[in-house]
Formats: structure tokens, sequence, C-alpha cells
């Protein structure tokens, strides 16, 4: 008798004995690897997709990567504490209109905790009206249909729960722009103190800098300041002391030497090189993170100013809350405010003063045009920067226009380099793709502390001793990297350009 057949042709022999699973019991065998790098196979650039990066792609059921913990226990907890804010806000109302508004967006952000839990598949976003929508639903069905929070790419994943999160009150009668991480991101500016007036002592007045060794001198210390302030990330750090946030603020020129070492990738010889070659000029800023970190792009930025180093500096945030902690427009007005006219701190008089000067003068600035503030919807899409020509050319113009582009932090590091599980050794200007090798692409500076998996850009042995003898080293925060790329900016842009 004919043996019954797959599909595939192959014949398939039942057999009662064998268990429907197997179990191993591998006592003596080495330990399960951990490794994050497993010599994946790099995707021919023709077939990059967002499910299908240039290598494999983080995941949240990846139990080796940071993915599965922010996937599985940090956003529930983000999103537990972003619901714990709006009821203390519903808990303040008196307006029984206002209050019923109100419990509606709780009520969604329930929905989306039990999707998030119980590990739902990524739906589309309803139609609120945002002209985000139809680029992450065109980007759902294309890509990810049928993925669940933890199959989906982390990157993808991950801000598509932060836009389903703005849906929750983009709906509202009242409170349509509503930031459940406000409250928290001015706490934390709050217990920042000791490090503002540091800076705002020694920035307040303006300065004449003779010559370039001597604006050199001070670029380099200023700029690892403002490495570092990218500690302060509000999604990664929780119940921190405020001691803890002094020690990572730490402004001290000691401080600061020691951490030096702790830079992996450091091109900011040629970061300085291209700002004194190119003087004047537009440089602009790919914001992260609100707070202390906002304060110290605004004093470099000032500084690039000042030294004659740029004509013009333009701040790049997100429309909405995004990520907890990332810069809207409203954090970076009250920033500002605050600075000028607020009593957020207590200092000496000549504390308050000079904090006070710097305010006022960011605000000259901005009625001047020296200082802009701009929140383009790409950077709150879900897709990665590889894709910023094709889906937002207008705004790959506007990034020409930039004799230099800093990238600060993690997740703008991640979205530069696809989040995916490249080798540390990976050049960044490979990494990152299009944004380095399409014709019109800007010079890049990527400055990050980091705090996920992806690491790119490092020189041969130093990702696998550090393996070795620290195991949270990607996590930590502890290390940093300077990376550029120096793009193709002499060249028109090429709006049919594919790699």
């Amino acid at each position: 008798m004919a043996q019954p057949q797959t599909p595939n042709g192959s014949v398939d022999i039942p057999n009662a004995s064998v268990p429907s699973s197997v179990q191993l019991r591998l006592k003596n065998m080495p330990p399960r690897s951990r490794s994050y790098m497993a010599e994946p196979n790099k995707i021919d650039a023709k077939y990059v997709n967002p499910e299908s990066p240039p290598f494999p792609a983080f995941r949240g059921y990846h139990t080796f990567s940071f993915a599965n913990d922010v996937m599985g226990r940090r956003l529930p907890t983000i999103l537990g504490k972003a619901i714990e804010d709006t009821i203390i806000t519903l808990n303040g109302l008196s307006k029984e209109d206002e209050i019923l508004d109100l419990l509606s967006c709780i009520e969604r952000m329930d929905t989306l905790m039990d999707d998030l839990k119980s590990n739902k598949k990524l739906t589309p976003i309803p139609d609120d009206g945002s002209g985000d929508i139809a680029i992450w639903n065109k980007e759902i069905a294309k890509y990810f249909q049928g993925k669940d929070f933890m199959s989906a790419p982390w990157i993808f994943a991950e801000a598509y729960k932060y836009r389903r999160l703005h849906s929750c009150f983009s709906f509202s009668k009242y409170f349509q722009d509503y930031d459940v991480f406000f409250r928290q991101k001015c706490d934390t500016f709050a217990r920042s103190s000791h490090a503002v007036f540091e800076l705002a002592t020694r920035f307040a007045e303006p300065f004449h800098i003779p010559n370039d060794d001597a604006k050199k001198l001070i670029f380099m210390e200023l700029f690892q300041v403002c490495l570092w302030g990218n500690s302060t990330d509000l999604s990664l750090l929780i119940d921190m002391t405020e001691e803890d946030i002094k020690n990572l603020q730490s402004t001290g020129g000691d401080q600061l030497a020691a951490t030096q070492k702790n830079i992996l990738g450091n091109d900011i010889e040629r970061v300085w090189n291209q700002l004194k070659n190119n003087k004047n000029g537009r440089i602009d800023f790919v914001l992260d993170n609100a707070g202390f970190e906002l304060f110290t792009d605004l004093v470099l930025a000032d500084f690039l100013i000042q030294a004659g180093l740029a004509d013009q500096v333009k701040f790049h945030g997100k429309r909405f809350a995004w990520f907890v902690s990332d810069v809207t427009k409203k954090d970076w007005e009250w920033l500002i405010n605050s600075a000028c006219y607020g009593r957020l701190f207590k200092g000496t008089a000549e504390e308050l003063n000079s904090l006070r000067a710097l305010g006022n003068r960011w605000k000259r600035y901005e009625q001047q045009g020296k200082i802009i503030y701009e929140q383009h919807p790409f950077w709150i899409s879900g897709y990665t920067f590889y894709h910023l020509l094709e889906v937002s050319p207008d705004l790959f113009l506007d990034l020409h226009q930039s004799k230099l582009v800093f990238f600060k932090g993690d997740l703008n590091h991640r979205k530069l380099t696809y989040d995916c599980r490249a080798p540390p050794t990976t050049p960044f200007s490979e990494a990152i793709g299009t944004l380095a090798s399409a014709p019109g692409a800007p010079p890049v500076c990527s400055m990050r502390t980091i705090k996920s998996d992806v690491v790119v850009g490092l020189p041969p042995g130093v990702a696998e001793k550090l393996d070795k003898e620290e195991k949270d080293w990607r996590l930590s925060g502890r290390y940093s990297v300077i990376l550029m790329s120096d793009g193709r900016p002499n060249e028109d842009v090429d709006y049919e350009y594919t790699p």
C-alpha cells in the first residue's frame, strides 16, 4: 500500500511510538549561549524592508536580547505609570463632561494594556485625523500582517505601542494633547539643579573665544557633557534618587576625563574638523530626551553660535509624547520659560540670575531665527531612518541643507542602524544605509549612550572583550559612542535613488 505523502512530496511514516515532543536532559553540556552575535548573514540591500532589515532584527521573543525585557516587562510598567498619572489628573477634575472624557481615555489605555499583556496582533490604528495614520496603517498592512507585539521587530512594535498610546487621547474633546509623561519629565529635571547651575554659571555671559585651539578645548569638554546628558532616560531609569541623578549628570572635568575611556567608538576629532572647516551654516539636532539633556543641547547650540561655528541651529522634536522622555514642543517651551521665569530650582542669587540670562538669550535666538524648533511627522512614524528618503523626501531635502546633523540618544541610534544584529565592527556609514549612501545625504553624527543591544562602529575585539568581562555592558549606560558619516552633501538629492 502506498504511504501517505506530505504536501512537499516526502513520505510521512506514522509511528505511534514516537512522542509528540522530545525532552532532552543535557546535564553535562555547555550552557546555552546568550551571545548577541551568531554570525548572522547580511541581507541583500534590494530585499531590505521594515520586517527584514539588513541583519536579523531584535524581536520581543528573543530571550537573549533586551527586547524581551522591554516588551514583556518594561512597557507594561511604563503604561501602568501612565495610567496612574492620568488618574491623578482625573481626580483633580470637577466638571462632569471633562471627567467622562478622561475616563474614556483611561478605558482605551486599559484596552492597550490588555493587548500588550496578552501579546495581541498588531491591528490598524483608528483614523483620528492625524496626518500620520495612513503611513502607519500602510506599513502594518504591507509588512506586519499577523505579527504580534513579541514577533514583530522590536523597533517597530515599541513605536507602535507609543502611537497606540497617543490614540487613547487623540479622540478626546478636552485632552487631545495630554502628555502622560510630562509630570515625570518635570520632576526629573527639577532634581538636576546641581548640573544645571554648574553650566549656567559658566555660560551665562556672552563670550569671545580668540582662536580655534581655545574653541576646540571648550567644544571637546562641552560635547562630552552633551553626550553623557543622555544618561537621563526616563524609560530606562526608574525611581532614581537625587544623588543618583547628580552622579549621572556630573559635569566636572575629572568625571569627564574618567568617562572618556568609555567612549568605545570615538569620531569626535572628525566632528570638530567638520565644524571648523565649514564655519557658519546650519547645524541640526534630532532630539532625544527632555529635561537636562535638552538643556545641555541648548548650551552646546549656544556655544556653536557664539563661537562662529554655526549661524543657525535647528532642533527636531516629536509631535506628541513618545518613548516617555522624548522632547515635544511643550517640553521645549516649558524648559526655556522655566529658565526665564520659573522657580523650579533653589539656588543662590548668582545661580538663578545666570539661569535667567541663559533663558533670555535663547528666547532672543528664537526671535532672531538663530534657533528653530520643528516636529516633522516622520520622527513619530514606525519607519527607521533607512527609509527617510523614500517615505519623507521633503525632510531628507531639508536635512541636506545642514552641514552636520546630530542624532541624539539610544532610540535615534537604533533607528539609524535599523536596530538589527549587525556585527559590532560594522562601519557606521554602512550601518545607516541610505542616510550615508544616498546622493545629497548630509554629514551625520550619532551621540549615543549605549543602552540597548545594537552596537556598530567599534574597533575589532572591543565587543568580544566586554562580552566576557561585563555581561551587561550594552545596557548599563556606562559606555557610549560618537560616530560620524561624511554623507554625500555636495551632490543633488536623487529622489529615485535605491541602494
